[in-house]
């Protein structure tokens, strides 16, 4: 298969209507060739092209800042000696005076295929701005790596934050490429928007149900450390909002899920007893860990590890978002006064539950803490808005 970034470095037709504009590229560290060239290298080594100015997003353009709301300033290149804006700084939103230095935007960076993960929300902001100065975007395409699954709920009207910026699904199963037309035709924009399309992804097919084989893995971010992390993830995130680890200062972070003070086989004997069809399709493996930093640092936890890197993963059964829900019900159920819900200032929301602002929304918080609430309640909530986004996203698939 060939990236979009490829495919530009390959097509001089592609090139020549770039040819006399500034461009500017928005990246990260996993902006690569297949032959791991960093795309900014990768551009200006093309004779014709002139990049007058980089953008990066959340964790850096260049280099990795570890940890939410860890912010990057504002930079001089010092191998092409051009600015790099930061778009998780003093602003998340491209400035006027940042687009000045361009006249052509292009849009190089690697998702994981969750709503909350932030580059799909850098990438509305750049549209928002294109559309403003009148100037162009093209998306160079990159794979999702969590495949074409939907799952979760749509995020609601006025909650939309940093981490939602749109009624998309948690688990939205499509790629930026694809997001830019979903957003340019949901908000009804009037810009100028290129997708440089991949050749030969396939994301239906085995073995990386839309991560391709031959591509080596590079962190979309510090705690993305592999195809299994991207798969968790749309269920995984949920653990942010609360005081369980999530796995950060492990090596398998958003992999798994653990605390010192819960018993993990009584949560998953009560999983079992309540909702067993969301069990399905991984491997589950209980562990013991002790995060380096972040929560319970330096203390032992016991938890679990999911496994969706083996010949027994199922990807059309694997439902993250609904296993972890389920976990925090049956926590929930066992353990009514646990201290489960975060209160602390979460990607620049200071007055709202965290929990919310990651589910778009207060229904799966109240559906964990309501005793009476079922997994056929959830089950209910979740079909109809994920029936809801695949009937939007026909329009707009690519692959």
């Amino acid at each position: 298969m060939k990236l979009g970034l490829e495919k530009l470095l390959d097509d001089g037709g592609l090139q020549q209507a770039l040819l006399g504009k500034r461009i500017g590229i928005v990246g990260h560290p996993a902006s690569v060739t297949a032959g791991m060239v960093h795309s900014l290298d990768a551009l200006m080594s093309v004779d014709g092209l002139q990049i007058s100015a980089a953008f990066g997003p959340q964790h850096g353009m260049r280099g990795d800042k570890q940890d939410n709301m860890v912010e990057s300033p504002d930079y001089l290149d010092p191998r092409h000696q051009i600015p790099v804006f930061s778009l998780y700084g003093d602003t998340r939103r491209p400035t006027p005076a940042m687009m000045d230095h361009c006249d052509v935007i292009l849009f190089d960076v690697q998702d994981i295929g969750c709503r909350i993960y932030t580059y799909a929300t850098t990438l509305l902001y750049m549209l928002e701005a294109c559309m403003l100065a009148r100037k162009p975007l093209w998306v160079l395409d990159r794979p999702n790596p969590a495949g074409r699954p939907v799952e979760g709920t749509l995020l609601q009207p006025g909650w939309e934050s940093f981490v939602g910026a749109a009624p998309i699904l948690m688990r939205h199963g499509i790629t930026l490429g694809e997001m830019a037309r979903w957003y340019a035709k949901h908000f009804n924009m009037d810009i100028d928007l290129h997708i440089i399309t991949m050749e030969a992804y396939h994301p239906h097919d085995t073995p990386g149900y839309g991560w391709p084989p031959e591509l080596a893995w590079v962190n979309p971010s510090p705690n993305a450390s592999s195809l299994n992390m991207a798969r968790c993830f749309p269920g995984t995130v949920l653990l942010e909002a609360t005081q369980l680890s999530e796995g950060r200062g492990t090596t398998i972070p958003l992999e798994v899920v653990g605390a010192p003070d819960i018993d993990i086989q009584h949560i998953l004997t009560k999983m079992e007893q309540l909702a067993p069809q969301w069990l399905r399709g991984m491997l589950l493996r209980p562990c013991y860990f002790e995060p380096t930093f972040h929560k319970h640092t330096g203390k032992l936890c016991q938890g679990l590890q999911i496994h969706t890197d083996t010949p027994r993963y199922r990807h059309e059964i694997f439902k993250p978002f609904r296993f972890m829900c389920l976990f925090l019900k049956s926590l929930r159920l066992l353990d009514p006064h646990y201290n489960l819900w975060r209160k602390h200032a979460y990607e620049y929301e200071q007055n709202r539950l965290p929990m919310d602002l990651i589910n778009g929304g207060p229904f799966i918080r109240e559906w964990i803490d309501d005793p009476q609430a079922t997994p056929t309640d959830l089950e209910q909530r979740l079909k109809h808005d994920e029936q809801i986004w695949k009937e939007q996203i026909q329009e707009i698939l690519l692959y």
